[in-house]
């Protein structure tokens, strides 16, 4: 191999496989950038959507940042748009059916996801593919062929099929049939590289055997570790431990600031865009306790707003989070609510959502968790009176404030 084609083709290895979990094949890797570079033809790297939903989070984004990775070393991104599997719903991780959607609102959810993804993949080096170009002409017959590829022994070694089937729940033939569809996706395309998430090893690596077996050189399995949600358990829509990416600055910081300790690691490799250099750094800090965990968060926060808003906004968060919560004042952008008779403050609290009941209310003045301009409230029955023109500020818990004012 030439000296020089063979430095690049490690330098390409070593961004490809930083933070990754696991490869398969990692020789194979190799061998596909070296003949990249070498025959000057990008590779061919692929993830598919399935949009389910009309927002993503950045959970989602992980193996997007990956792939933009491929594409900053000059290969191409190739987004499959699920308008098909979509309609099955990936049971990976599901102890039951999802409902079906229509046509119209997966067309709908893909427009809104690919807004969000070319956030941060690069639309000028990527394709875009929806998976009705091929299977709307997909007849019985080539259902049939390409399922014989599989056996059912094959499909029941799926974790989630297996556990369903042991804990005696329903599993539907066709998403039985999902890996297989996911898997013609890279035959379609001719995919080289395949990204996603360590929970969807099963389906690529059945792309992996269907190209083979049809007599392609099959595609490199790229699997990306999984971000955790906010309370520190796999992140998921249903559970509401997400980040949105559609979610305003303060939000992003906010939660963020709100992840326990032992979260900080995961959050820095795999939800920021802090460089690999900086990431070690603080991680070495981290383990010597020769920094604040705090002061990681920010920095991890900041990454986060700049990385899906602008620096401007990143700066600005962070400047009002140290304000606020470290120097213990106001926010300036401050809601306001005008009050136009008295009334009590566990009753406002509930109106203003920032407690679910009138007993959480209650909780939360006992651990004196509730202020009005600054003095700690300490009885379930204290009303709220003001006088034209008079103001009070309310704080309750360490992120809600409301500025009360006489209507």
């Amino acid at each position: 191999m030439d000296e020089k084609l063979k430095i690049e083709v490690k330098k390409q290895l070593e961004v490809i496989t930083r933070n990754t979990e696991e490869i398969v094949p990692v020789e194979e890797l190799e061998k596909k950038i070296f003949n990249s570079i070498k025959n000057n033809k990008p590779l061919r790297v692929k993830i598919g959507i399935d949009p389910t939903s009309p927002y993503v989070h950045i959970g989602h984004m992980v193996p997007y940042r990956k792939l933009r990775e491929f594409q900053d070393l000059g290969h191409i991104a190739v987004l499959i748009i699920g308008d098909y599997t979509a309609r099955i719903g990936d049971p990976t991780g599901r102890n039951s059916e999802r409902p079906p959607l229509t046509p119209e609102e997966v067309r709908e959810n893909a427009k809104s996801y690919t807004e969000q993804i070319f956030k941060v993949v690069r639309e000028d080096r990527a394709e875009v593919h929806y998976q009705s170009e091929w299977f709307n002409d997909f007849d019985l017959y080539k259902v049939i062929r390409t399922a014989s590829y599989f056996s059912v022994a094959q499909m029941l070694t799926h974790e989630t099929f297996k556990k369903r089937l042991e804990e005696g729940n329903r599993l539907s033939l066709h998403e039985i049939l999902y890996p297989m569809l996911q898997a013609y996706d890279s035959v379609a395309i001719k995919a080289d590289v395949e990204l996603g998430g360590t929970d969807q090893k099963f389906n690529i690596l059945c792309g992996r055997d269907l190209m083979r077996d049809m007599n392609m050189e099959p595609q490199v399995a790229v699997l990306l570790p999984l971000l955790m949600g906010t309370n520190g358990i796999k992140m998921s829509k249903s559970l509401g431990n997400v980040i949105p990416i559609l979610s305003s600055p303060k939000e992003k910081f906010g939660k963020v600031m709100s992840i326990s300790d032992d979260l900080i690691i995961n959050y820095m490799k795999y939800a920021s865009n802090m460089s690999y250099e900086e990431i070690e750094y603080y991680e070495n800090l981290l383990k010597e306790g020769k920094i604040n965990p705090r002061d990681v968060k920010i920095k991890i926060a900041k990454s986060l707003v700049e990385l899906y808003h602008t620096k401007e906004e990143a700066e600005r968060e962070e400047e009002e989070f140290i304000r606020v919560f470290s120097k213990k004042e106001v926010p300036q952008d401050i809601n306001i609510y005008k009050l136009k008779e008295e009334k009590k403050l566990i009753e406002l609290l509930k109106e203003l959502d920032f407690v679910p009941s009138l007993s959480e209310a209650k909780r939360l003045i006992t651990q004196g968790g509730v202020t009005i301009d600054g003095e700690r409230v300490s009885s379930f029955d204290y009303v709220l009176k003001l006088n034209k023109g008079e103001e009070k500020v309310i704080k309750a818990g360490k992120k809600n404030f409301i500025k009360i004012v006489k209507d």
